[in-house]
């Protein structure tokens, strides 16, 4: 069943996507070369908590951590380490705050210092196919538009879509429906409607879109080693279009 919100839980979630978007913009400021992933750990869950919020990542299906920092060849849900970041590096952070019982999801891929041309372009393609899928996100349109906007946007640039991990609804608990993929067939799908909110967060690969899971059963990883990027906003379907709960702009 997809849940409908109601404009006061909307503005509820958007203070926690606010509370998120505020955290993204101070690891830019961290990200460089030396830094690990694990001094990122330490710093939002601070951060976080000293603002009253929850990351609520953290004990999910007994995960452990604030943030799943995903370097490199990583797709998603890397675990966070005392390896320090190198030169040429991508590294995704995501997180999901809780704050005040609602929800707000939200990943950023970071390049550590200069990166090759491609990997830039990577970031970049990446980025701007979040917004393409946003773009569809119409009441009246359906979850395929969305994915179709992503895939033939990235395709068309010579890269791939990992097909294993979604997009979803999301609001007291962080996975609801409806699952929202990143691909697949424009009219198709459960009809988008005023008052669903759910993430948007394509993880896009230089290479194959195929996959595979580490031995900590968690952390996923590009099935030929090649980098692979995440860029993720949680918006809210309202009369207006789409609105970003997640806008690392300030307002």
């Amino acid at each position: 069943m997809i849940v409908i919100k109601s404009p006061r839980e909307i503005k509820a979630m958007h203070e926690a996507g606010k509370l998120l978007a505020a955290c993204h913009r101070e690891i830019s400021k961290r990200i460089a070369p030396g830094v690990t992933t694990w001094e990122i750990e330490e710093f939002v869950d601070k951060y976080l908590t000293e603002r009253g919020a929850i990351p609520q990542q953290k004990g999910y299906k007994g995960y452990e951590y604030a943030i799943c920092a995903s370097i490199n060849d990583e797709i998603c849900h890397g675990f966070p380490r005392k390896t320090p970041l190198k030169e040429g590096d991508i590294v995704t952070i995501d997180m999901v705050v809780n704050l005040n019982g609602a929800l707000a999801d939200s990943a950023w891929s970071y390049a550590v210092g200069e990166v090759s041309p491609k990997v830039q372009e990577l970031l970049d393609v990446t980025r701007e196919a979040l917004y393409k899928g946003i773009e569809a996100a119409q009441i009246g349109n359906r979850i395929g538009d969305i994915g179709h906007a992503i895939q033939s946007f990235t395709e068309a640039k010579g890269f791939s879509i990992v097909r294993d991990f979604i997009g979803h609804g999301i609001g007291s608990v962080i996975h609801e429906k409806p699952d929202v993929p990143h691909f697949g067939s424009p009219g198709k799908g459960p009809r988008i409607k005023e008052g669903m909110v759910f993430t948007i967060e394509p993880m896009i690969n230089i290479g194959s879109f195929m996959s595979k899971l580490d031995d900590n059963k968690w952390t996923a990883r590009t099935h030929d080693g090649e980098f692979s990027a995440q860029y993720e906003h949680t918006i809210a379907i309202t009369s207006n279009g789409p609105v970003i709960l997640t806008e690392q702009e300030e307002e």
